[in-house]
């Protein structure tokens, strides 16, 4: 099982798990508390989120991204809500929760109602808070309702810089609005690996993306490294449609290390969780040494020493080499 179809059928699960739950808090909270009541409030759970889950995470999320994608907030979020309503609407009208459960329809049309409204009512809500964090990210939503950075903290982390390779040039022929599509799409592409292997992207600087991984999950069966090589496979596949769009394809180097950062929340009105310390500008140089290496990527030892497991691609010894801003230098390996 790849790792795409892994994390999806694991948030499937996640949501039908709760939304079951909240089908059964629904129907208590209008007063149906008898056993054969509850069980209904389940059923209905669990078709909406089977049905809603599905078709978000296997085709919204999926054949539809790229469209979807391509709309803005608010768009976007009432599309989607259309769409999980026409779900819920359909559900509710048939009463499928009584047919699965061998109970008789309820005729009353308030009946109908009242339940489609609290549906609606929780599935629009949980639709902005998955745009929402869409837009900062689910990670740093999450951290931020939580407080976890309010406070900064010292955490050890795998830093991933990813660098498009020849921007410069193609930032001049293609011309401003068509540096920032071609990076756009790039970009969009990219993240696709970054969620499958759990990374979490930090910030994207110019024609730069920053992923980072706690310590415990990078280790596990070196998901920095796939993630890269991940990447260049999916920006391979898409080659031809970049060659027809912008007259290139994009190619990436990067750069990985490990070690302590300093994480916390900073600033005001637009409140941000910053990553700062030695680790993140040397991650920052290594990127600017990949550009003179064979396989144009570097990974210091110290980021290597810590998986849990041999890496998935050849990698060779490039020793010692000399590194803005470290007097002793820093010992790293390269890919083929």
């Amino acid at each position: 099982m790849n790792a795409r179809l892994e994390r999806k059928l694991r948030y499937l699960s996640a949501i039908i798990a709760v939304g079951t739950m909240v089908g059964i808090a629904v129907n208590m909270s209008q007063g149906r508390t008898s056993p054969s009541s509850i069980v209904v409030g389940a059923a209905y759970g669990l078709q909406m989120c089977i049905a809603i889950g599905g078709l978000e995470l296997f085709v919204l999320d999926g054949s539809l991204r790229a469209r979807l994608g391509a709309l803005s907030f608010t768009a976007n979020l009432l599309v989607r809500s259309a769409i999980y309503a026409a779900i819920i609407t359909l559900i509710q009208s048939l009463q499928l929760g009584e047919v699965i459960v061998g109970l008789p329809r309820d005729p009353a049309p308030q009946t109908f109602w009242s339940g489609f409204v609290l549906s609606a009512a929780i599935a629009i809500v949980m639709n902005l808070g998955f745009s929402i964090a869409n837009l900062i990210g689910p990670r740093a939503l999450w951290n931020f309702i939580t407080g976890r950075y309010h406070s900064p903290v010292e955490e050890n982390r795998f830093v991933l810089f990813v660098d498009i390779a020849g921007s410069t040039g193609l930032a001049e022929r293609l011309g401003g609005i068509g540096i920032h599509r071609f990076l756009d799409r790039t970009f969009r592409l990219l993240t696709e690996a970054v969620v499958d292997y759990r990374g979490e992207v930090l910030d994207y600087v110019g024609d730069e993306i920053i992923v980072t991984w706690p310590e415990a999950v990078g280790a596990v069966e070196c998901r920095p490294l796939q993630c890269f090589v991940a990447m260049r496979e999916v920006l391979v596949a898409a080659a031809g449609q970049f060659e027809r769009e912008f007259g290139a394809a994009p190619k990436i180097r990067g750069s990985l290390h490990f070690g302590l950062v300093i994480i916390g929340e900073i600033g005001d009105v637009k409140r941000a969780i910053a990553f700062n310390g030695d680790v993140m500008n040397t991650a920052a140089r290594l990127e600017e040494l990949s550009r003179n290496v064979d396989g144009g990527f570097i990974a210091s030892r110290a980021a290597m020493e810590q998986f849990s497991s041999a890496p998935p691609l050849a990698v060779h010894d490039l020793g010692r080499l000399p590194i803005r801003g470290r007097a002793d230098g820093i010992d790293v390996v390269g890919i083929a």
